[in-house]
């Protein structure tokens, strides 16, 4: 068997603070504003990918957790390979003109590739994985290919696949710049701060739907550009005074500030959401109640203590700092009890340790103030919250062993399903 020319590349999901709504070119998804995120870990949440580029492929062929799909069918996906492909073809070409013998120089341009891609979390958590899927692909890319381009450099190859899948090409804390050129070439991410910047901060997400929404983003942000009056005036002056702040923020570790602008923006959002013709209301009952509890348990705590965002959707993420974590995560699996169907460790898997076991979550809440809290709120319906996801703040893509690999020695999934 000769040399395998293979990567495998695992990236993570982020969850924006400051929000990206709307699009001044769908084409090359090109953002009417800037946005900032944080790079959750891959411990808990992350999509790995491997990648096979061979002579012998007779065609470019995809798998997803297990199913093969049609590649043509997603043109952002096309784009994305197609702009890997152009980036190692200008590669090839400067090893020739170098010097290199035509014969040494590897055509993976030229060869086709089978891409197998796997989810950590389940599809049913109701999480989007194309950010974190498109960092894992552009990752995986840049790795087989061998290009030299910087990683910010390769986010905006991962920008025309998904939007916010830029900002997952880097750990940490991550700004995409909207950028002004025509041609997209200054929007891409930059990296804010390390994951070891803040290691103390944490993050809770509470799943309330895993249903495919009514409207798809893509769909609502169009909508927004054309008939909301609240966003242009978010464009031209929330956000950037945002950014700045919550940069700031950052920097200083300020947790009351940047708990306080995260909440702040994902309202007006929502709020540019529900300014939308016709309205867009991606929210539900479940979202508005752990909304009003994180307010009261902030108002408990005499302080910003917690912290919600929801994106394009019903599923909350609440940051804490990891002090006031462990009685967030008392009080919500308290007032939000899993459904008895489901087993204990898959609604919470409790990876830092709050209770003795996963069976105690929901059983008790130390902190009396939280408790009385807890008993006011009382118990929403069980399976109100379908599953809660107890993360931290992680890294960017890492590149895997071969040992890690998804593809068998033939270039096939080692797990397919029909």
């Amino acid at each position: 068997m000769g040399k395998v020319y293979e990567a495998t590349v695992s990236a993570p999901v982020n969850i924006a603070v400051i929000k990206y709504w709307g699009k001044r070119d769908s084409a090359l998804i090109l953002p009417t504003n800037s946005s900032l995120s944080v790079t959750l870990s891959q411990d808990h949440l992350s999509t790995r990918t491997t990648i096979r580029a061979s002579a012998d492929f007779p065609a470019d062929r995809l798998w997803l957790n297990g199913v093969e799909e049609d590649i043509a069918a997603s043109k952002r996906l096309v784009n994305s390979i197609t702009t890997a492909r152009k980036l190692r073809e200008a590669l090839e070409d400067k090893q020739r003109r170098d010097g290199i013998p035509d014969e040494a120089v590897v055509p993976l341009s030229k060869w086709k590739i089978h891409v197998c891609s796997e989810n950590n979390f389940p599809t049913a958590a109701g999480l989007a994985s194309s950010a974190s899927g498109y960092a894992a692909l552009v990752s995986a890319l840049g790795a087989l290919y061998d290009l030299p381009q910087s990683t910010g450099e390769l986010s905006r190859v991962a920008r025309v696949g998904s939007g916010s899948a830029c900002r997952s090409m880097f750990g940490g804390f991550v700004a995409w710049q909207a950028g002004v050129a025509d041609d997209g070439n200054d929007s891409l991410a930059v990296q804010v701060a390390d994951r070891q910047h803040w290691p103390e901060l944490q993050a809770l997400i509470l799943v309330a739907s895993d249903k495919k929404k009514a409207i798809s983003s893509t769909a609502g942000m169009q909508t927004t550009v054309e008939t909301s009056s609240l966003f242009s005036e978010r464009v031209r002056t929330v956000v950037p005074q945002r950014m700045e702040a919550m940069k700031a923020a950052i920097a200083s570790r300020d947790f009351e500030t940047f708990g306080e602008i995260t909440m702040r923006d994902s309202n007006q959002f929502h709020a540019v959401c529900l300014d939308t013709y016709p309205p867009i209301s991606y929210m539900n009952d479940t979202s508005r109640a752990v909304a009003g509890l994180v307010h009261a348990f902030n108002a408990v705590r005499g302080r910003v203590a917690a912290a919600y965002t929801y994106d394009a959707g019903p599923n909350a993420v609440i940051y804490a700092l990891k002090d006031d974590m462990r009685d967030v995560v008392e009080l919500f699996t308290s007032c939000f009890p899993r459904d008895d169907t489901m087993l204990a460790d898959a609604f919470y898997a409790d990876p830092f340790g709050v209770f003795a076991s996963p069976d105690e979550a929901g059983k008790r809440v130390t902190d009396p103030a939280v408790a009385e809290l807890a008993a006011t709120a009382g118990k929403y319906a069980a399976g109100s919250v379908r599953r809660i996801i107890h993360t931290e703040v992680g890294d960017g893509p890492r590149i895997l062993p071969a040992s890690q690999s998804l593809l068998s020695d033939v270039g096939m999934p080692k797990r397919a399903r029909e």
